[in-house]
């Protein structure tokens, strides 16, 4: 190998090995998986699945509350209410202290169809960690809290 080739490989990333590469991909295909599942036997997709699951644990919030907590634009988190609320699955509670504000809660039928998902997202995480082992997982689990810390000064910085 001459050495400008050897300078090429290196000048590559090693998708194998690239942390932000290997979480974006098993993200996006995990997502993807969801939305297909959820969409087939329950009618929703899997931003919508995650508006429920937020509201399941925090009730009676904001749309911006939803952003920051699950990380998604404003965007997609409005459709998903729309089409939330337009199947009675949320409702919205104006704020007494600001007309204009809005909170979110989940309806009855919100509640039924949470739990209803609820048992198949962690069926389909049993699969996905299946053949990780306990101290394994709990490892997995500090690190990927540790990258979540570390979010806020990967996104600060500026390249010279």
């Amino acid at each position: 190998m001459q050495s400008n080739e050897v300078e090429t490989l290196k000048n590559q990333l090693d998708l194998e090995k690239y942390v932000p590469a290997l979480v974006t991909s098993l993200s996006n295909k995990l997502s993807a998986g969801a939305s297909s599942c959820y969409r087939k036997y329950f009618n929703i997709g899997v931003i919508e699945w995650r508006v429920l699951a937020m509201l399941k644990v925090e009730s009676d919030i904001s749309a911006n509350r939803i952003c920051q907590v699950i990380g998604l634009d404003k965007a997609a988190v409005s459709r998903a209410l729309k089409q939330l609320q337009a199947s009675e699955h949320v409702s919205f509670i104006k704020d007494k202290q600001d007309g204009r504000s809005s909170f979110v809660r989940l309806t009855r039928l919100g509640e039924i169809l949470h739990d209803k998902i609820l048992r198949v997202a962690l069926e389909r995480e049993k699969l996905l960690l299946s053949g990780i082992s306990e101290e394994d997982l709990e490892v997995l689990i500090k690190v990927l809290l540790k990258l979540n810390k570390n979010l806020k000064q990967v996104n600060a910085f500026e390249p010279l």
